[in-house]
């Protein structure tokens, strides 16, 4: 029977003490969600997460209170159509308001940046009321997914390597702003707010999408910024990067990092034993499900056995968080996405 909360169960392993089992998180398409609630026979997120043991995090969401934004654009000026890939519908940028922009003077009169005046932090207590068994996560930070919307992904880039000047000073405002929304939120809510996700997609399949060099000297510095703000709050950095990215990891520890989501351990460099014995004694591991070939297209007892193995190898002496290395898709069946969880409460008993 279990006697932890959500909260206690995440907060056991981020310590490095011992929880009662597992914990378990989910990440899903609004389309694979809908799916499983309809197979479950349940209606809200909470019966669904009491059905299959799930401890999802609160993700905080403090609300916009800044100057009107024009139809169809986003407070970075970015214009999105849905686009329906058969399984699911995706938001994706079409409209790059940066650009036709050449220098940095040209960005500044293209766009207003975002301030955080624009968010309203005062009322995120009305959030956790009621949620208070459950770890609550700060804001997002991945500045230069941003920049890819703001510039169009190709330009974005070759920016990199033709106009570093425009993206260290477009990285500089957009991890300033996410900066200051995060720490008035820790401030707001000192010693409430458990977790951040400080993250930037580093990986491909087989490699890294940036050098080493860029990564170190564009990127790091900059998340270890941000990184150092949720230590001082008591909070946990947990960074997401896909792909194939172990060589930045120790990179990445050195920065602040605390866990790594979301172990696709199928790219090149990512295999569970090799991280686990190089790393799990310093950062946290979270996720590992493979969602590109054993839950959508898998038997149940792939599932299973990949959540046993998952288990056996990730959560030897703790340290890991079960959980699918990306949103699971509607193209998996909700049998596979049940076989996942309830194996992982079976298995993850401690």
């Amino acid at each position: 029977m279990e006697s932890m909360t959500s909260k206690e169960r995440w907060l056991a392993v981020l310590r490095r003490e011992t929880p009662d089992r597992i914990p378990m998180d989910y990440w899903a398409t609004d389309e694979a969600t809908a799916r499983l609630m309809k197979h479950l026979g349940v209606s809200t997120g909470r019966e669904l997460f009491a059905r299959l043991h799930i401890d999802q995090p609160l993700k905080l969401e403090p609300a916009y209170v800044g100057p009107p934004i024009p139809p169809g654009r986003d407070i970075y000026g970015c214009g999105y159509q849905d686009v329906d890939y058969g399984t699911g519908v995706y938001p994706e940028c079409v409209h790059h308001p940066l650009a036709g922009c050449a220098t940095i003077d040209e960005v500044e009169a293209a766009i207003t940046w975002p301030s955080a005046d624009w968010f309203d932090v005062a009322s995120l207590a009305d959030q956790i009321a009621g949620n208070e068994d459950r770890p609550i996560r700060n804001i997002d930070c991945e500045p230069f997914l941003t920049y890819v919307d703001m510039r169009g992904m190709a330009q974005a880039y070759m920016d990199l390597s033709t106009n570093r000047e425009m993206v260290e000073c477009c990285l500089d405002r957009l991890f300033d702003f996410r900066y200051e929304v995060a720490r008035r939120i820790f401030e707001t809510l000192p010693g409430q707010v458990d977790i951040m996700y400080v993250a930037e997609d580093f990986g491909a399949q087989e490699n890294l999408l940036f050098s080493p060099k860029l990564i170190r000297e564009i990127f790091i510095p900059r998340m270890k910024r941000v990184m150092d703000l949720v230590h001082e709050a008591g909070a946990t950095v947990f960074t997401h990067s896909d792909g194939a990215i172990r060589p930045i990891i120790p990179d990445l520890i050195a920065a602040g990092m605390d866990a790594l989501n979301p172990i696709q351990w199928r790219c090149k460099g990512m295999e569970r034993e090799g991280l686990k014995r190089d790393f799990g004694d310093r950062i946290i591991l979270h996720g590992g499900v493979d969602n590109q070939q054993t839950l959508p297209f898998g038997t149940v007892e792939d599932v299973r056995q990949e959540v046993i193995d998952n288990i056996r190898i990730m959560g030897d002496g703790g340290g890991y968080i079960l959980a699918p290395c990306h949103n699971i898709q509607a193209v998996s069946p909700p049998e596979n996405v049940v076989a996942l969880y309830e194996t992982g409460y079976e298995y993850g008993q401690l």
